[in-house]
């Protein structure tokens, strides 16, 4: 079942009644309900929303990602169940016991979707891309040549090449907002995908940081990192409303929450993207158990911009 997305940008008064999420705008009064079992991910992007416990706790009984946002609008925290999964302690085990040279396979695995994807997104606005192809055949195990910084290198310095001045920093100028607010939903929903698969997403398989609650996240997203840059190439493009501001309109936060229903395409099947996460996140449930070797990616599909 594909879950909705909502944004609530507004101040507003959030409780469940009769399992139904019950909105009511402080400024309209107008009430709105959404059946809970509906949502994947609720986007809390306003200083004066308040949520009741019932509605909270009901959310994460849902497995919702219940995503909280600064006064700046950027996604600051998310709220996750903690028991995700039925066999979930078995698959703890089985994470933490995973040894280093299977971790350093799924990384290379990792690294060559991220590469092969990069290169269809300049493909998909003729840019050069073929070397992107090369590297990711060449990965090898742990990423040893460390490939993923090279073709980091070469690919924002193509995508961007065009803005005067630009370069990919976190803090740099537009359209870096726009990618690290969609890169920040994006991780939300890969913690998701993460704890539904009965994972911790503290436990990564190359990130490793004390300090990073999501470290398994922030691996697993890798991939999917290109579908974000070829929507936010498309929107800066076609010059949406707002995407040269140094803040994030409403309207313009509101389509890059779409970013999550976009189709991403396996060799027989489209899926939307949050329930390709849950896909590569149980493929890697999987891995650690034993049944298989390989992590499933999605592989972008390539069609130039018109």
């Amino acid at each position: 079942m594909i879950k909705k997305t909502i944004h609530i940008c507004s101040p507003a008064r959030l409780k469940c009644q009769y399992e139904q999420l019950v909105l009511e705008a402080v400024d309209t009064g107008i009430v709105k309900q959404v059946p809970i079992e509906d949502l994947g991910v609720v986007v809390l992007d306003h200083q004066q929303i308040t949520i009741t416990h019932t509605a909270l706790y009901k959310l994460l009984e849902n497995n919702t990602s219940v995503i909280c946002t600064n006064d700046k609008h950027h996604p600051i925290g998310v709220f996750m169940h903690l028991d995700g999964q039925s066999t979930q302690s078995a698959r703890y085990a089985a994470q933490i016991a995973v040894n280093q040279p299977i971790k350093k396979q799924l990384w290379a695995q990792t690294i060559r979707a991220k590469l092969l994807n990069q290169g269809s997104v300049l493909k998909h606005f003729y840019m050069p891309y073929a070397r992107l192809q090369r590297m990711a055949i060449a990965v090898k195990s742990g990423d040893t040549g460390n490939l993923e910084a090279q073709g980091a290198a070469y690919y924002w310095r193509h995508l961007f090449g065009d803005v005067m001045d630009w370069e990919r920093d976190r803090y740099g100028i537009p359209p870096n907002n726009m990618l690290n607010y969609s890169y920040a939903i994006l991780r939300a929903a890969t913690a998701r995908a993460i704890s539904m698969a009965g994972l911790h997403p503290t436990l990564g398989i190359f990130h490793k940081n004390k300090y990073n609650a999501y470290c398994l996240a922030d691996d697993l997203m890798e991939p999917y990192r290109p579908y974000i840059d070829r929507y936010v190439k498309a929107l800066w493009e076609n010059d949406f409303p707002g995407c040269g501001d140094v803040e994030l309109s409403q309207e313009l936060r509101h389509e890059l929450l779409k970013i999550l229903q976009i189709d991403v395409h396996y060799t027989n099947k489209v899926k939307p993207l949050t329930l390709s996460l849950n896909t590569t996140a149980a493929s890697l449930a999987h891995c650690y158990l034993g049944r298989r070797k390989t992590i499933l990616f999605p592989l972008m599909k390539y069609e130039q911009a018109k």
